[in-house]
């Protein structure tokens, strides 16, 4: 049975009821695959296709827009071929993060594809939906019990999702969007800044067998004392 809910926070205009429905109802989900051994099809050639792996999804944003490896064409029929909107779910219980996908490509096994078939979501907002608490906790629930405790297509598909209509899921997925740009943004400035602690460090403390910083603040010229 449907049920509608209506969150505590909403933008100015949007007063709807949110729906309720069963994942598995509103999106098409896969499990990827791997063509075996993989080393016997990695390859450096142009024609080769771009193979999505963990490793590939960007440390800060949502979308995955270049891979490290390629593999042969005659490895598609043993994989998942993915391609731009697409979104890709780690299996694993400890990562489990969604990506957009920005170019075409691959995914093994270690990777679920959530397909947008029936334009129920703006994607952008199912993306971040797919990581709230609310989807992590389902996700522990279901899989209580199991004998391995990853993601698969049947768990995924029986969680319930409570989304709004498609033009209120365009301005959150725009405003949290907005967020993730900003975040991406300070995590830069923070890393330049962590690099320049880093060099003060070493240049404003005498090195060994020295009594004088190689850098020093105006007007201190005195040796310092080794004791």
């Amino acid at each position: 049975m449907e049920k509608s809910r209506k969150p505590k926070i909403r933008f100015k205009g949007y007063n709807d009821d949110w729906e309720q429905r069963k994942f598995s109802d509103l999106v098409q989900i896969e499990r990827g695959g791997s063509p075996r051994p993989i080393d016997d099809f990695i390859t450096d050639s142009p024609d080769g296709l771009n193979w999505v792996k963990i490793g590939d999804a960007p440390a800060q944003g949502n979308y995955i827009t270049k891979t490290a490896e390629k593999i042969k064409p005659e490895g598609l029929s043993k994989t998942r071929e993915v391609h731009p909107g697409d979104l890709t779910l780690s299996n694993s219980m400890s990562f489990g993060k969604p990506y957009i996908m920005g170019i075409d490509g691959c995914i093994h096994d270690g990777w679920l594809l959530i397909r947008n078939t029936y334009k129920v979501f703006d994607l952008t907002f199912l993306c971040h939906l797919l990581g709230t608490p609310q989807m992590i906790i389902q996700y522990k629930s279901l899989a209580a019990g199991s004998t391995v405790n990853n993601l698969n297509k049947e768990l995924v598909g029986n969680t319930v999702v409570t989304i709004p209509t498609i033009k209120e899921q365009r301005v959150l997925g725009q405003y949290l969007e907005t967020l993730d740009n900003l975040i991406t943004l300070h995590q830069r400035k923070l890393e330049k800044l962590m690099n320049v602690k880093k060099s003060m460090l070493e240049k404003m403390f005498p090195k060994q067998g020295s009594v004088v910083p190689e850098i020093r603040f105006c007007g201190f010229t005195d040796a310092w004392e080794q004791r």
